[in-house]
């Protein structure tokens, strides 16, 4: 993790980043002597975004920083005693406080799905119950702009995907954050200088419509964004007529540039309009004046399905500028990610709890866990199993698993060759049990499971839907706490 890493996530203090309710839990629990009651809670979202196949785990490094720099300052101890609401013991207690918690998760860049825990923390429920708010925040929206990332890139096709989001983000981390996830998620870039220095995202950026408004004409504008930036002169070529200035000027710069010595790609931006009509005439326009290859950027609230439209109609272009509709998730705008305790631990032993709804599928998956992926032969996955912690799982040609809406009835995975387990250790007493990953690494694991991800859950409608069930000890389990209420 860099210094500059670590300053983003210290330099306000981020122990009140909470809901009130976990404080009143937390001082409850102190006064009934529970506060050191060691139990285990599950992350997990409930449904993918609308017409998604699967989702991709993000936020989790920025979880772990947070832990680990987790302290109550005296200024955080003196607005929560203006409050009125909390003793001297609870607030003193607060001050000494540090976190000594377990954390099992799924690794950041990893496919994931509903209902499977992603992440675990095992500790008191006292700092259990604090780290809540915070986990939900930084992996709910990381994880939602990472999932939409990876479909706008699935309907790129293989063109360059940057993030350009940043003006309209919510808020400054809501920028830096969504640069980050979009970059996990396959973006090649961002606009968001800060998210670079912080995070090593590469960056990308051209000029703006004031630019050539500034100049003369749009001639000179474009020479002298050519003359200051050669080696990075993408010319946005729609202030005034795309057709008949724009691109009629580029194209003599770009002649300018290669009788000057500079072996340069013609690079062009396409910022409204009809982009597929006017990516085709200025393809043929530059193709026709001796510029081959022109490298031709189209933004203007771009999302996955007009990516895949223009697409379709043969739009000339070769690199997107996804802003709005990405950062802000527009078509779905939050994950409903979840964290639920699932076990009270007596002496050696974890007692499972469970949450029970009139909603079936809002009943929780009692007990802490095993998750086991599947593979078939061609190393593509079939499906995900929960088991019991210690409970031991094998491989074969068929596993019978059991339905987690219906945890009576059977679910089989056929032609299974490989099972591995998704969650890993990843805190140990409130400390990381490894560095942190290099974020580019992150990014190669969601890119390297995406590419293994059969096509069907791939679709931009209608994807299959994976499935995820629950080993037989489980179900039975689930079944029969399903009938017994009081967790009993």
């Amino acid at each position: 993790m860099s210094a500059s890493t670590q300053t983003w996530f210290k330099r306000e203090g981020l122990a009140l980043l909470t809901d009130y309710y976990e404080l009143t839990m937390m001082a409850g629990y102190l006064k009934e002597g529970r506060s050191e009651q060691q139990v285990s809670f599950d992350y997990f979202f409930r449904s993918l975004p609308p017409h998604a196949g699967f989702a991709i785990a993000a936020g989790l490094e920025p979880f772990l920083d947070y832990v680990e720099n987790l302290r109550f300052d005296e200024d955080d101890i003196e607005y929560l005693r203006s409050l009125g609401t909390f003793d001297d013991d609870f607030l003193d207690y607060l001050r000494e406080f540090r976190p000594q918690c377990n954390v099992q998760a799924i690794p950041e860049g990893t496919i994931v799905f509903p209902q499977e825990p992603v992440v675990q923390v095992s500790g008191t429920i006292f700092e259990t119950q604090l780290l809540e708010s915070a986990l939900l925040n930084m992996l709910n929206y990381q994880t939602l702009i990472a999932t939409k990332a990876a479909r706008v890139c699935l309907a790129a096709d293989g063109d360059p995907v940057l993030e350009f989001g940043l003006r309209r983000a919510h808020g400054p981390d809501g920028g830096i954050s969504g640069s980050r996830a979009a970059y996990i998620g396959g973006c090649v870039g961002s606009s968001n200088v800060m998210a670079g220095k912080v995070y090593g995202i590469p960056v990308s950026g051209t000029h703006a419509h004031s630019w050539v408004m500034s100049f003369p004409s749009e001639l000179e504008a474009f020479r002298a964004f050519a003359r200051n930036f050669p080696e990075r002169c993408t010319l946005l070529v729609d202030t005034y007529d795309t057709i008949e200035s724009g691109v009629p000027n580029a194209i003599k710069v770009f002649e300018e540039m290669r009788a000057g010595g500079h072996d340069i790609r013609p690079a062009i931006r396409l910022d409204s309009g009809d982009l597929a009509k006017l990516s085709k005439a200025a393809y043929r326009m530059m193709t026709e004046a001796g510029l081959e290859d022109p490298l031709i950027v189209a933004s203007n609230d771009l999302e996955e399905d007009l990516i895949a439209d223009l697409k379709r109609q043969g739009a000339k272009i070769n690199a997107w500028g996804v802003g709005t509709h990405l950062i802000t998730a527009r078509d779905c705008p939050s994950l409903n990610g979840v964290y639920k305790l699932v076990a009270l631990r007596e002496g050696d032993t974890w007692l499972p709890r469970i949450k029970i709804s009139s909603n079936t599928e809002k009943a929780t998956d009692p007990g802490r866990k095993l998750l086991v992926r599947y593979y078939c032969d061609g190393g593509q996955p079939v499906g995900d199993v929960m088991y019991m912690d210690g409970e031991s799982w094998s491989v074969s040609g068929t596993v019978v698993a059991r339905q987690r809406s219906h945890p009576y009835l059977n679910s089989r995975f056929r032609d299974v060759s490989e099972g591995v387990e998704l969650l890993e250790p990843v805190m140990q007493a409130g400390r990381r049990v490894a560095p942190s990953p290099d974020i580019h690494e992150v990014r190669r694991r969601a890119l390297s499971q995406i590419a293994t991800l059969p096509e069907e859950f791939k679709r931009l409608r209608n994807p299959e839907i994976y499935r995820v069930a629950l080993s037989k000890q489980m179900g039975d389990l689930k079944a029969g706490m399903l009938q017994n209420p009081d967790n009993g």
